[in-house]
């Protein structure tokens, strides 16, 4: 039976405070503050897509970097049949990126569903107009609707570096600050993102690297229920049938669990909402180096929890019919309550008995585990849950 894992309220669940926002005249504040965005727009016959993400000189689709891919073979060949028959199909929106190619903002569902049709990976199906063509590959394509295909194009808008020169007076915007404002403005239809894959999306570098790695980590995996990474993929756009229906990974729930202990290992950074504690710690900039020793840190403080708890950390106690879950804010209360106390590892395990025992015993306690299990992401739900799981493993 698959272990649920309870991931706790929302992410933009605010902390109680609050304050009105000052008046200020309209005109001056626009005058000062308004800002422009440069693009350009270009048009991408359908063969070119193929060739330009699958050299990856030129535009970056790795789903893993912004969402696990979605669609079903049905829906990308409903986008098939519309661009035969030129109906028209919004555009993608893409950043420039100072390594000199595209990252895509908006728009990854349709430029993957046109390289996996194009390279021949799935036949047209479901089609509710052309149905004579249902079962069809572009490479048994005959030639009146091949030569359509390799005439079809994707409109793509490109937001470009010199947006930056073009920020508020104020100058306190960034490229990212850009890119999440567009992102925020386009995440408006079709699925809906997450914020947690809106932070991979608008994120990359090594710290971003890492979070994917980790996810990966084999008792990470096994703890959370998620299908291990044990195949040798064949391309870096794979994704295994398996994992697409679990619901973290799917959701990239697991990023986010991942970032959790980034975000709440920094005790400055608990305040506001969790929402805006997992935000300022996905911008996080490390070289290479750095994260590399982030990743090895997150490894040793996990598996040193599965062995504190033979193998089965962060367990509620069953619910009334027996099912088995994890609490994700127990788990992100424990890899941090770990961290603060790495020193006295050795004693900890040697009390393993009296941990577990202690563990139990909150549970067991109605307060002590609407404190553990996070009925609210406020700050200070965090400080104190991260607390109580420190005088828990404490020798």
């Amino acid at each position: 039976m698959p272990i649920e894992v309870i991931m706790g309220d929302p992410e933009d669940l605010l902390d109680p405070q609050s304050a009105e926002s000052p008046q200020v005249d309209a005109d001056e504040f626009f005058a000062k503050n308004a800002f422009r965005i440069v693009y350009q727009t270009n048009n991408f016959f359908l063969p070119q897509i193929r060739d330009l993400i699958d050299r990856g000189e030129v535009i970056n689709i790795r789903p893993e970097y912004q969402r696990r891919l979605r669609w079903s073979a049905q829906q990308k060949s409903k986008l098939i049949e519309s661009l035969l028959l030129n109906i028209p199909v919004p555009p993608v929106f893409l950043y420039e990126s100072d390594a000199a190619r595209y990252e895509v903002m908006d728009g990854q569902q349709r430029l993957n569903a046109v390289r996996e049709f194009i390279a021949g990976d799935f036949a047209l199906s479901g089609l509710p107009v052309l149905a004579p063509l249902n079962g069809l590959r572009y490479s048994r394509c005959p030639p009146r609707i091949k030569r359509a295909l390799d005439r079809g194009s994707l409109s793509a808008i490109v937001l470009l570096l010199e947006s930056e020169m073009e920020k508020s007076a104020r100058g306190n915007l960034t490229m990212t600050d850009l890119r999440r404002f567009i992102f925020d403005r386009l995440n408006t239809g079709g699925t809906k993102l997450n914020p947690q894959e809106i932070r991979n999306a608008l994120n990359p570098g090594p710290f971003n690297r890492i979070i994917i790695e980790l996810t990966r980590f084999r008792l990470f995996t096994e703890v959370f229920d998620i299908p291990p990474y044990i195949e040798a993929d064949p391309n870096e756009y794979y994704e295994n049938p398996s994992r697409q229906l679990n619901g973290l990974y799917a959701s990239m729930g697991d990023c986010q669990l991942v970032l959790r202990y980034f975000a709440l290992k920094d005790e400055p950074n608990i305040r506001g909402s969790m929402r805006a504690m997992l935000d300022r710690a996905m911008q996080r900039q490390v070289s290479d180096a750095e994260a590399d020793s982030l990743k090895e840190e997150y490894q040793q403080r996990f598996a040193f929890l599965y062995n504190l708890f033979d193998k089965r950390p962060f367990l509620l106690p069953p619910d009334d019919k027996g099912r088995e879950r994890i609490s994700a804010a127990i788990y992100d209360a424990s890899m941090v309550a770990t961290n603060m106390l790495w020193d006295h590892a050795a004693a900890m395990l040697a009390d393993k008995a009296g941990v577990q025992e202690r563990m139990m015993s909150a549970m067991m306690d109605t307060d002590r585990l609407t404190v553990l299990t996070a009925r609210g992401n406020t700050a200070r739900s965090v400080r104190e849950r991260i607390s109580l799981v420190r005088a828990i493993l404490r020798p």
